[in-house]
């Protein structure tokens, strides 16, 4: 029973859109309260809500209560489009609704603007937010207390009064329901500190998170100084030994040093005496070769003398010996020739065998051609006396011919089945690649079958292996056997057809249904759907013509944009009268409002909208819902299968004429076979006939010819008398010539010995001269070995002496070099001091210098690096104890803060969920269930894994479990989350909180004890302003007087507002009820 309402509004509506004849009008049954109930209210609680052209509205205006608010009404009336306003109107994102993505979506079809107005309590001022929404380019304009604003502005100004749309613990819109069981408990902890919580709460929680994760990354940071340090201590330990020794080895070097640099001095010193006294040496060595020279003079001009006369005898000599060589070389030349005259006398006579040896062989030839002739004459009488075959061979043409005749017309039948086999062939290949194309597209659309509903796939798999136990006809799941002739239509059939039923197999016979529907869902457990189709309706006429729709846009009915069995489209125009649904285009959406009053048009599509059209069954007004029309999914992919069933059969029948064309062929061949079989015969028979006819004429014609080569034989008989005669004119000739090549050869040889005698006495001449000159020689050779010995040991000394001079003065720039002397700079005094107490031979230095050297190997592996890196540790050692000092001080400091913080956050917290727990618990009691909330984390110091958990139980012999997206109930969940929301209603700081339709998922009992526990929670005057949002109620539920019902109308006998009278609504109301009275 509802009790008196004292405090009670009214919210007016009315909704008159120009692409509908239906109107909306929200109502509920009280009027303006005074001033006096804003003192129950919190600052940004809402006063006034107006919306225009906005979602359902033409224009509404709410004027909510201090506390509960219950929105009641059926569903699509705007209920929700309430919500959308409160959120879209203070800020919110689209995305909170879960609606549309684009603010522009929100304004009410066929208005390019919209606008929301919202007017919340504020001490000192209420204020009052104003959004104006366009659709073209989804931007809206903004005021606040009548001023130009921006978004910004709007939401600091909803901050500053704790509103959040955007937390689900204060607005849980219908579409984000679910997501409350979803959150997780971190989630739901920060949306609870948010919601009711102190305004310092969240930030000490978000502070203590930034502290801790500062706090790790200090540790981390002096720990890892604090590793790097010891490590740095530990190298430059390791190090210090070899510094030392690094030391000792530089000492050892400066020695070194100091011994190279003396010994170039040493070695320039030893140099210049060891010049000193080659130079001497060399001038001693002089003044011998000068006296000796001096003694051995006239013996050496008598040996010049001696050359001189020798010089012309050599050179005759020399003429003599290239004359000689010209004369042999003539006399050698002129053999030659002989030799190639005699070659030529031995060709002559082997010319003049072979003309014998070929006339020996042409009388053979004769001899024999004669005895050939004698023995043909013999065999040609023999055949003389035979009878005449050629009336055999005549017959034997004749049937050659016919056989000849047939096998042509044979290989002319063969060679057309051929032809035909390969046209056959051909055509089939064509066929089959059609064929294959269309089951690649039928795998395709299988494939999207298996990917979304793997069990009707299952049963496809099933049905094909076992189509043979069904009597009548059984189709596929529509989906694989709906073939769209455009793809462009795809989406209108996808849309009007449930996916249900698109995914159906369509029997012809109940029985087969009802017995496939046995194995695979009883027996196999699959989820899978099957309908039969009765009668056959698939031509079954439209209500209205197309023709009389064009004008509209309409140009097509849905069932002529696609293909299916008989029993499928004639299930779906009985299900869903495809044949009565038009498509239409761009034109069909601009001429909307005349469309809809069109009889017999109930749905029909435009080009990116469906459209439904109702019809009051009381008031014959008509009403429009349009949706738009999402892509395909399923039938995008069309694939013909009559055209299939067609390519198929024409395969098997062109696989038969192959078959029935090799059939011919075979037998084809088997005539030919046997007509070269006959061919053969014959022709053999035919040969030897003929061979016989014409051997008495071959023996004729050979016996003419063996004739006439005889005498072309005997008419060719070489003359060998002739041929010898002409052989010996010739050898004659060539011995004349022999004769005159040989005087020729005799003066040659004359004359090179004449010139060979004159050689001979010009060397013994040579000879004589030549002893003379040696024995002088010999005479003086004595001295001469002396005298080179001399000049030898001078040119050495004297080379010598060069030499040591180069060296002494290129020792000493070296030793100058080496200490960096110039070339007139005197020796410096230190040097001299350091090179006193240094060894003054080059044996004790090099020996000095091996034992340094050797101790200074002993040093190996160190350099100047190791030094180095030492003292540049030592200051970053010193740099890091005082970095790590910093860092200790400053993570001493951020473990301060945290502690600090963390008192300031946590006993709170603790305080605040404990009194959630309460009330939670309190709730579930009442209810006969049990729920707790507690504080829940796995580890204290990691501030960001804090959260509260819900844990709850609805049966006595279940045990408390955590609230999840998959344990519990949607019901369970639903009054988890109103109860939770409850017990943050008496400790909210926010202004308002909104619930839609939450209820829903509830059984009567729950969703009663849910509302008592509501209205009781939010109509104490400690809470805030509270949205229930329903679109049904139980009956006799306990209200209370400060709580407020607007119920929310849609219809198109509603009155508009400024007509309407509460006054006459309650006097027909009581009106009714007497009448019902004395009825009863």
């Amino acid at each position: 029973m509802v009790e008196p309402v004292k405090k009670r509004r009214l919210l007016q509506a009315y909704n008159e859109s120009s692409r509908s004849t239906g109107s909306q009008t929200s109502s509920n049954t009280a009027q303006l309260a005074g001033k006096g109930e804003e003192e129950g209210r919190m600052d940004g609680s809402i006063l006034r809500l107006a919306m225009k052209n906005f979602l359902t509205y033409d224009y509404a205006e709410v004027c909510p209560g201090p506390n509960l608010n219950m929105i009641v009404g059926a569903n699509g009336t705007g209920k929700s489009s309430i919500v959308c306003a409160i959120c879209l109107g203070l800020a919110g994102k689209t995305a909170v609704l879960g609606r549309g993505d684009k603010v522009g979506l929100y304004v009410k079809r066929g208005c390019l603007k919209g606008s929301i107005e919202i007017e919340l309590f504020k001490r000192g001022g209420n204020v009052v937010i104003n959004r104006e929404i366009h659709a073209e380019n989804n931007q809206s304009l903004w005021t606040i207390n009548g001023k130009h604003s921006n978004q910004k502005s709007v939401e600091e100004e909803v901050r500053n009064l704790h509103i959040q749309v955007s937390n689900l613990c204060q607005f849980l819109p219908q579409e984000k329901v679910g997501e409350f069981a979803k959150m997780s408990k971190v989630e739901l902890l920060e949306a609870t500190e948010k919601s009711v919580g102190s305004p310092e709460m969240f930030e000490y929680h978000c502070q203590l998170k930034n502290f801790r994760t500062k706090e790790r990354e200090l540790e981390n940071t002096v720990k890892e100084k604090a590793n790097f340090l010891e490590k740095a201590r530990q190298r430059n330990e390791r190090n210090k030994l070899d510094v030392n020794r690094y030391y000792e080895r530089k000492r050892h070097l400066e020695v070194i040093e100091l011994l190279e640099k003396k010994k170039p001095l040493v070695e320039y010193e030893t140099t210049r005496k060891d010049h000193e006294a080659a130079k001497k040496e060399r001038d001693e060595t002089k003044t011998q070769l000068v006296a000796l020279k001096q003694a051995k003079a006239p013996i050496v001009r008598k040996i010049q003398q001696i050359e001189e006369q020798l010089q012309p005898i050599e050179a005759q000599i020399k003429a003599k010996t290239t004359v000689i060589k010209d004369a042999s070389l003539k006399c050698k030349q002129k053999q030659d020739q002989l030799d190639r005259k005699h070659q030529e006398i031995e060709d002559i006579k082997q010319r003049l065998r072979l003309k014998q040896m070929e006339e020996e062989e042409h009388q053979k030839r004769i001899s024999n051609t004669r005895r050939n002739i004698k023995d043909l004459m013999s065999e040609l009488a023999k055949v003389a006396d035979q009878p005449d075959v050629t009336p055999k061979i005549n017959n034997i043409n004749d049937e050659l011919r016919r056989i000849q005749v047939d096998k042509a017309r044979v290989e002319g039948e063969m060679s057309d089945l051929r032809r035909e086999r390969e046209n056959i062939r051909a055509e089939m290949k064509m066929l089959e690649k059609k064929l294959n194309d269309m089951n690649s597209m039928m795998k395709a659309k299988e494939e999207r079958l298996r990917g979304r509903f793997r069990d009707t796939y299952t049963a496809l798999q099933w049905l094909r292996q076992n189509k043979h136990l069904y009597s009548g006809k059984v189709y596929e799941p529509m989906m694989l056997v709906i073939n769209v002739k455009d793809h462009r239509y795809a989406k209108y059939v996808e849309n009007h057809i449930s996916l249900h039923d698109l995914r159906a197999f369509v029997f012809q016979k109940k029985e087969d249904m009802e017995m496939f529907m046995r194995e695979v869902r009883d027996k196999q457990n699959l989820k899978v759907n099957s309908v039969f189709s009765v009668d056959s309706l698939s031509t079954q006429q439209p209500a209205r013509d197309i023709e009389s729709l064009r004008h509209f846009g309409f140009f097509t009915y849905l069932r002529e944009t696609f293909e299916a069995p008989d029993e499928v489209m004639s299930y779906l125009c009985q299900q869903y009268k495809v044949h009565n649904v038009p498509v239409g285009n761009e034109q069909t959406k601009a001429m909307i409002g005349t469309v809809i009053k069109e009889p017999n048009l109930r749905v029909f599509f435009t080009t990116d909208e469906r459209y439904t059209v109702k019809k009051s069954f009381y008031s014959h007004k008509i009403s429009t819902t349009n949706s738009s029309i999402p892509t395909s999914q399923y039938l995008t992919i069309t694939v013909d299968a009559e055209q299939k069933r067609q390519l198929e059969q024409q395969i098997k029948d062109c696989q038969s004429k192959v078959r029935d064309i090799d059939e011919q062929q075979r037998a084809l061949e088997k005539n030919v076979a046997a007509l070269n079989l006959r061919d053969n015969e014959l022709l053999a028979e035919k040969k030897r006939l003929c061979e016989l006819k014409g051997k008495k004429r071959q023996l004729e014609q050979k016996i003419s010819t063996k004739q006439d080569s005889l005498k072309q034989m005997e008419n060719n008989v070489i003359d060998l008398k002739k041929v010898e005669a002409e052989t010996t004119e010739k050898i004659a000739a060539v011995i004349t010539q022999k004769v005159t090549i040989v005087a020729a050869f005799i003066d040659q040889m004359k004359l090179r010995a004449k010139l060979s005698m004159e050689k001979v006495h010009l060397a013994l001449e040579t000879v004589g001269l030549t002893a003379e000159k040696t024995k002088l020689e010999h005479d003086c050779r004595e001295g001469a070995s002396e005298l080179k010995s001399l000049e030898q040991r001078y040119e050495r000394l004297d080379q010598r002496r060069v030499q040591l001079n180069e060296q002494c003065k290129s020792l000493l720039r070296k030793a100058k070099a080496t200490c960096n002397m110039t070339g007139d700079q005197s020796w410096p005094e230190h040097l001299r001091t350091a090179f006193s107490k240094l060894p003054d031979t080059l044996d004790e230095i090099d020996a000095r210098l091996n034992e340094e050297r050797a101790r200074t190997e002993c040093f190996s592996g160190l350099n100047e690096n190791v030094v180095e890196e030492y003292n540049r540790r030592e200051q970053e050692i010193k740099h890091l104890e005082k970095e790590l000092e910093e860092k200790s001080n400053n993570l001493s400091a951020y473990r301060q803060k945290i502690t600090e913080a963390k008192e300031r956050w946590l006993n709170p917290l603790k305080q605040l969920v404990e009194q959630i727990n309460n009330k939670f618990s309190d709730f579930f009691r009442s209810m006969q269930c049990a729920g707790e909330v507690d504080l829940h984390t796995e580890n204290e110091e990691e501030y960001d894994k804090y959260g509260i958990r819900i844990r709850v139980k609805f049966h006595s012999h279940t045990q408390l479990h955590e609230l999840t997206p998959h344990h519990q109930s949607g019901g369970e969940r639903s009054v988890s989350t109103m109860l939770y929301l409850m017990a943050l209603q008496e400790l909210n700081r926010c202004p308002f909180r909104v619930v839609d339709e939450i209820n829903q998922g509830m059984d009567p009992v729950n969703e009663r004890r849910v509302f008592n526990i509501v209205v009781r929670t939010a109509c104490k005057e400690t809470t805030s302003q509270y949205f229930f949002i329903t679109p049904k109620l139980l009956q006799n539920l306990q209200y209370a007087n400060e709580m407020m019902v607007l119920c929310v109308h849609n219809g198109t006998n509603m009155l508009p507002p400024n007509e309407w009278s509460e006054r006459k609504f309650i006097k027909r109301c009581l009106g009714r009820k007497a009448r019902a009275s004395h009825q009863t």
